[in-house]
């Protein structure tokens, strides 16, 4: 049987980042240049109190480029101070929200089962979530890999159904490759994915599983993205640090448009 196609998905995680002016400024050059990355899906996730400028800059483009959250509270309104609903980041034009990074687990204690209700509380309100996973380096050297993302993906992704599943973008992202210059090698990363994808048919269906899009992110830079872009199951990036620069952005988008390097 012939393997679905995947739209490639590449997101930038600009975090706690850049000012009002170098922000709209950045969406305003990937999204001029959109067809640098033909066939590949962009997403540009800005810090909150830039989401709207940068819905703007990317609409007056001709709003081929999506714009992300980079987090969501699991509640449509209430007593939250600081958080943001799932709502309100549709209303100012968001399609997607990351959920799950691996700082918000480390940094701020977020659970699996947190990450569940907000992924659920995401696709009732009509956003895309990229749900993060991924392991430490204490629990790559102890060979713990496999049963952390296993538990990962079971308690964070748990009663999505098929239609919310087919709905949900993964990255898996090792956490001592992110913002470390390390990076996993092309083989190392294709063996993580291809364990998500063999767990999904449990939550979904096979057919499902075969089409969900897995991101891989943890210092992805353009000369290894062609290497990762190659791979089967790496079906796009969560990029860091490199997508606070337009031609480092879309030369890593360009690498999974032509399919990698080998």
């Amino acid at each position: 049987m012939t393997a679905p196609f995947r739209t490639p998905i590449v997101a930038g995680n600009w975090k706690m980042n850049l000012d009002h002016a170098k922000g709209v400024a950045l969406a305003a050059a990937v999204a001029g240049r959109r067809a640098d990355a033909a066939g590949v899906e962009l997403v540009l996730c800005p810090p909150s109190v830039y989401l709207v400028p940068v819905v703007a800059a990317t609409n007056a483009a001709g709003g081929d480029v999506a714009v992300g959250a980079q987090n969501a509270h699991d509640k449509e309104s209430g007593a939250y101070t600081g958080e943001l609903s799932p709502q309100m980041l549709t209303d100012v034009g968001c399609r997607y929200v990351i959920l799950g990074h691996s700082e918000r687990r480390t940094l701020f204690g977020e659970t699996d089962a947190a990450v569940n209700a907000k992924a659920k509380a995401a696709l009732a309100a009509g956003l895309t979530p990229i749900v993060c996973v991924g392991e430490t380096l204490e629990e790559r050297e102890a060979g713990r890999t496999d049963a952390v993302v296993t538990a990962q993906i079971q308690g964070s992704l748990a009663g999505l159904g098929p239609d919310g599943l087919a709905r949900t973008v993964i990255a898996y992202e090792p956490v001592w490759a992110i913002g470390t210059g390390r990076v996993a090698t092309p083989e190392q990363a294709q063996e993580v994915h291809a364990l998500i994808r063999s767990l999904l048919p449990a939550l979904s269906s096979a057919e499902v599983a075969a089409k969900v899009r897995i991101q891989y992110g943890g210092s992805v830079k353009p000369d290894n993205a062609a290497h990762l872009a190659a791979c089967p199951d790496i079906d796009g990036a969560l990029v860091g640090g490199a997508s606070l620069k337009a031609d480092d952005f879309l030369a890593i988008a360009a690498a999974f448009s032509t399919g990698g390097c080998c």
